[in-house]
């Protein structure tokens, strides 16, 4: 019965858990009755503004961002034509990045706004890192334990999810409106490059080894297919459903032969441990993995049972409530490094917010996190974040009849389902329907995550405005930079503690669900409203990142079968001076020294 309930809660939640799209997609739905609509042009040659009368129909024709002419403009200027273009205007996220630049700000003091938002841009990233590992991640392997998923499932579905949640929000986000499309294919296919050649450099250059054969392969042939799909979609410059569906379908595919390739594989290790094979060194390093992952396994637990007390003890509600919202382990601030403990300041009242709205359950916990005062206030607050969060908050500011506000109702809904939950319950010992909490948990840690990409789009579309630089520059520069910074710096730490395979793995695996899920989902989500999505490659730069994405695929399927499957640092310094180079060209040709 649970696992049906979470099948369908998934389901119903995935397709209503996306960065929200409503109000392209009411100027999309305009074109069937298309009304008179008034545009302001500007002239920036002579500084005179002119209205015209246009169609809606005529204005949707084109996918040109009207609010990257604003710095065409003198700075007296440029408030007013924020203020009367749409596309300035028609941000998904919270805070309205142009009105703030161009008409509270100086002009003088343009470029402490710049910094400003650079380092907004990296408190989003550090914070879109936190709610992914601290919050999406253990509610979806609860989910996983509860539906009995084996780990292999479990790896390339909920835990892949969790790891390139960022990524996938970030895409969706930015398909979500045509003007910001490009930071999509600039994120999906820079991140894609940064990972296959830095990261998997990093990794050779740190520890050298022999990958295993059939999974590197499998990876890389899945990848090349979905790279070669998305070359031919920007080809036709539009996404049809049936496409879209095959991006979801190719992931499919690759999660069966996953599935299929470990049921063989695990078969012939088990006949191998009873035949002849058993005293041969592939079983020895089979054995040895194991019981490698068992002792750490087992240390963690060792570690974390040497603090528990010696004599059992009941706390009070409110002691409970105050250590479960405070964020800061004394013992791990003590033993931290100064770095780690600023970036816990900078991430301090985030967590707290954090904690106090999305509930966490961790199965390896005996309790597993039952925190009984926490988790009925998360009853209350974390249907409040979905209502307010979704779609920008139009849904929660509603008034039904005009008169009562929803996030009111959601509140006393809440506070009703709180005070039962609180009262039929108790501290020490959780009830049978606590899993149902990791699904809330699941739902409100993802709209957070949507929340914060929106964000994050958001405050890049402006800085490209502002320097004139184009998305897909942004999206494989700052977006993909974010986004697999984290990554990077994992797959580097379990290398160096002797678990290269393991890194490499998780290389190839994640960008292949981030590209398959960010342009299939992205994709599929607006076309339930538009039918058709419409891509416009950014010129020579867009077909530059392709084919560079394409060409490091091909030399790692030739270049490492033909080292026997090992990766050496020779190969690291290449994969690395490989990027460089097209980093280089694609900054060239961004700023017009290279052109066709």
């Amino acid at each position: 019965m649970k696992s049906v309930l979470l099948v369908a809660s998934l389901i119903f939640a995935l397709r209503t858990d996306h960065v929200s799209s409503q109000k392209w997609v009411n100027r999309v739905n305009l074109a069937v009755t298309p009304p008179a609509t008034t545009t302001v042009n500007w002239t920036a040659a002579g500084n005179n503004l002119n209205v015209n009368t246009v169609s809606a129909a005529d204005a949707l024709k084109s996918n040109e961002d009207g609010c990257d002419k604003v710095m065409n403009l003198s700075a007296s200027q440029r408030c007013e034509f924020v203020l009367t273009t749409p596309d300035c205007a028609a941000e998904d996220g919270f805070i309205n990045y142009p009105w703030i630049t161009f008409c509270l700000l100086p002009p003088q003091l343009l470029p402490l706004g710049i910094f400003l938002y650079v380092l907004w841009l990296m408190v989003l990233f550090l914070v879109l890192g936190l709610i992914a590992s601290e919050f999406f991640c253990p509610n979806l392997s609860a989910i996983s334990s509860t539906l009995r998923l084996t780990h292999n499932v479990a790896g390339v579905t909920f835990l892949a999810l969790g790891n390139g949640a960022p990524d996938v929000f970030s895409a969706m986000a930015a398909f979500s409106r045509p003007q910001t499309a490009g930071l999509a294919i600039g994120a999906l296919f820079g991140a894609g490059i940064f990972v296959t050649t830095v990261v998997a450099g990093s990794v050779a250059l740190v520890k050298p080894f022999t990958v295993a054969s059939r999974p590197f392969l499998r990876d890389v042939v899945f990848y090349i297919a979905a790279v070669f799909w998305t070359f031919t979609i920007l080809y036709k410059r539009q996404i049809e459903l049936k496409e879209a569906l095959g991006y979801l379908g190719l992931y499919v595919l690759y999660v069966i032969t996953v599935v299929v390739s470990t049921y063989i594989y695990n078969r012939r290790r088990a006949r191998s441990f009873q035949g002849p094979l058993q005293n041969s060194e592939f079983t020895h390093d089979i054995r040895t993995a194991d019981s490698d992952t068992e002792n750490l396994n087992g240390a963690i637990q060792v570690h974390e049972e040497e603090y528990e007390p010696l004599i059992p003890f009941t706390e009070t509600t409110s002691k409970i409530f105050l250590k479960a919202i405070n964020p800061i382990d004394t013992r791990t601030w003590r033993r931290s490094h100064w770095g780690w403990r600023a970036l816990k300041i900078i991430q301090l009242p985030f967590e707290v917010v954090l904690l106090l709205t999305v509930p966490v359950i961790d199965a390896d916990k005996e309790d597993r996190n039952w925190k009984r005062p926490l988790n009925c206030l998360h009853l209350i607050t974390g249907p409040l974040v979905c209502v307010l969060t979704f779609n920008s908050g139009t849904y929660g500011l509603y008034l039904i009849k005009g008169e009562f506000p929803v996030w009111l109702l959601t509140a006393l809904i809440g506070v009703f389902v709180s005070g039962i939950v609180f009262c039929t319950t108790t501290n020490e010992r959780p009830p049978r329907y606590h899993f149902l909490f990791s699904l809330l948990g699941f739902v409100v840690s993802a709209l957070w995550i949507s929340t914060v990409a929106s964000e994050v789009v958001s405050v890049l579309h402006l800085l490209g405005v502002i320097l004139r630089l184009s998305n897909t520059i942004l999206g494989l520069t700052l977006l993909a930079w974010g986004n697999s910074i984290g990554d990077c710096f994992a797959d580097i730490t379990i290398a160096r503690q002797g678990y290269p395979r393991m890194a490499i793995s998780a290389c190839f695996g994640g960008i292949i669900f981030n590209m398959l899920f960010g342009v299939g989902l992205g994709c599929l989500l607006q076309m339930f409203h538009s039918g058709v999505v419409m891509l416009e490659p950014e010129g020579l730069l867009c077909w530059v990142l392709a084919g560079a994405l394409g060409l490091s695929l091909v030399l790692s399927f030739v270049l490492v079968p033909l080292q026997c499957f090992h990766l050496s640092r020779a190969y690291g310094i290449f994969l690395l001076l490989f990027y460089v180079v097209f980093l280089t060209i694609a900054l060239l040709t961004e700023f017009g020294k290279i052109h066709t």
